[in-house]
């Protein structure tokens, strides 16, 4: 780059010569060698120009690649609260956005702002050498121009970093909409949608235009400062011309230097914003990278062997808020490879138990025991990898059938996976596609129904060949046949692991080991299906009332027939 600019000086330089031997004392035989100069001069400005561009794109491109990475994987390593705490086009917008930073403070615009840096100090020695009065006043001027950028950059950054923010939250709720199509459309929300999302370019267009204003401010500055120094060196350049102290190609020169030594303040005015811009970027990144992983607790020591599956939750609250329990002292016991029910209405605690066995979530009082060793002491990759998890909403990847299931155990052989197929009735559907286990089913699995994508969710729990297995709701996509088809595979699923089961259909857990029935983050009954239901308590009452309304559900098309 220092050799580029000594060349690219070479011009502005040499026009003393071209003035006063040429042109005034009329020595023609000094002009080709001037223009050999300058053609050879640019040669290697153009050379070094083009060997460090392309060294820094490379290096831009690498550590925006690297940084992507970093980010993406912090983010996946993150607690479940704080990565369902955002919309997810707001963490998709950290890794893929803000990252961009790095391609203006390391690419093009760290060589904008070196090769300005470079040009200015160079001439100013020069323009020094040649006049230091008259580049005392020139500096005068441009660092008032300086202060000036200064404060606009103060104003601006905070403007910067607010559009990025409102950037991100439109992509967020961009990205839900498309994803919801067939919820807006139901509910012929379209216009609502259109609404929402003309309100956030709205306040992006005023952010914008205030950031506008600082940008105006710039130029405005840039202008009048170069039109300042222009007249100035008119001023006391003439008068030099005037005294005799100068000649004619001395005042060229001298104009000639001072222009490459003002533009590239002026350039670095414009590279400002740009990293005014990527600065903002890399502090949000920050403050995602400053986020404490789950596992980063330094208690989180102990490793799991293979598990027994002997579950123990003592005295357990917690809140998702503080000062606002949501579980109150939930204690239970549940061995290894027996069926533990979970029951009760919505809002009793039962998805929030289900959390803290899968380690989303840690108590805030009260301890989750896993074979007798605290959950909260244990590194989470050794007991997840461990856990199967079958959730009421069947979650599957834009991929094929065959990396859906295998997506829990990835280097399970063809025999594993044929396997877990035939037992979750997966095959049954799958055969009949032209792709086979090949099928692409979409995002969140959209060409699929619903009973379809929940045996694939299924098939790939019973795939990882879990200890400790979690059901939540797992059969309610499926219709009466599916389910009928189906519980053979959660049979064979459920045999010799622990398993916790969240159903709102009671009439599914009656042949567990336990029941939970919860209350208001309480567990206020506990025992089998036959216990409780002689009891006539909680469950009793919860049980009639339900086998009462579907039996009422069943036979209402048949009255008065």
């Amino acid at each position: 780059m220092i050799i580029g600019q000594v060349a690219r000086l070479f011009i502005p330089f040499s026009t003393k010569y071209l003035i006063d031997t040429v042109v005034l004392k009329h020595q023609v035989g000094r002009l080709p060698w001037l223009v050999a100069g300058a053609f050879g001069a640019t040669l290697v400005e153009a050379a070094t120009l083009l060997l460090v561009t392309q060294l820094l794109i490379r290096v831009a491109e690498r550590l925006i690649i690297q940084l992507r990475k970093e980010v993406q994987a912090h983010i996946c390593h993150l607690p479940v609260s704080y990565v369902e705490g955002d919309l997810s086009g707001v963490l998709v917008s950290r890794i893929m956005s803000d990252t961009e930073g790095l391609r203006n403070l390391v690419g093009p615009g760290i060589m904008s702002f070196g090769v300005a840096l470079l040009t200015a100090t160079m001439t100013f020695f020069v323009l020094v050498y040649k006049s230091w009065s008259i580049t005392l006043v020139v500096v005068v001027v441009l660092s008032f121009a300086v202060l000036a950028f200064r404060r606009t950059f103060i104003f601006i950054r905070p403007l910067l970093g607010e559009g990025s923010k409102i950037r991100a939250q439109i992509s967020g709720r961009l990205t839900e909409s498309m994803g919801g199509v067939r919820i807006v459309k139901g509910y012929c929300a379209e216009d609502r949608e259109t609404d929402v999302f003309a309100h956030g370019v709205q306040r992006l267009f005023a952010n914008t235009m205030r950031a506008g204003i600082g940008f105006s401010l710039i130029g405005f500055t840039g202008a009048l400062a170069v039109g300042i120094t222009t007249a100035l060196v008119m001023l006391f350049g003439g008068q030099h011309l005037l005294q005799g102290s100068w000649t004619t190609g001395d005042y060229f020169q001298y104009a000639a230097m001072l222009f490459y030594m003002v533009g590239p303040v002026f350039q670095l005015a414009n590279v400002g914003p740009q990293f005014t811009q990527a600065i903002a970027g890399l502090d949000r990144i920050s403050e995602v990278l400053s986020e404490c992983v789950e596992d980063a607790d330094a208690a989180r020591t102990t490793r799991l062997s293979v598990l027994s599956g002997d579950v123990r939750v003592e005295n357990v609250g917690f809140a998702y808020e503080p000062g606002n329990l949501v579980l109150h002292g939930v204690s239970f016991v549940a061995r290894p490879g027996t069926v533990s029910a979970l029951v009760g209405p919505s809002g009793s605690g039962k998805s929030t138990i289900i959390s803290l066995l899968c380690a989303f979530h840690t108590p805030t009082t009260g301890c989750v025991l896993i074979d007798g060793i605290d959950l909260s002491t244990v590194r989470l990759d050794s007991y997840r990898s461990q856990l199967g998890l079958v959730l009421q909403e069947a979650f599957l990847f834009d991929g094929t059938i065959r990396e859906n299931v295998m997506f829990s155990r990835p280097d399970a052989n063809e025999e594993s996976f044929a396997n877990a197929c035939r037992i979750a009735h997966v095959d049954e559907f799958a055969v009949r596609f032209p792709n086979s286990y090949d099928t692409i089913v979409g995002e969140r699995g959209v060409k699929l129904s619903g009973g379809q994508r929940q045996r694939l969710s299924i098939a790939r729990a019973i795939l990882a060949n879990p200890r400790i297995l979690i059901l939540d709701e797992a059969t309610s996509s499926l219709d009466s046949e599916s389910e009928a088809m189906i519980q053979k595979g959660l049979s064979y699923l459920m045999e010799g692991r622990t398993t916790f089961v969240v159903a709102h259909r009671l009439s599914t857990v009656r042949r567990a080991d336990q029941i939970l029935v919860l209350e208001a983050g309480r567990v206020i009954e506990c025992g089998t299906h036959e216990a409780l239901y002689e009891q006539g308590g909680r469950y009793y009452e919860l049980y009639t009332r339900q086998y009462g309304l579907e039996k009422n559900l069943f036979l209402a098309p048949f009255e008065g027939k």
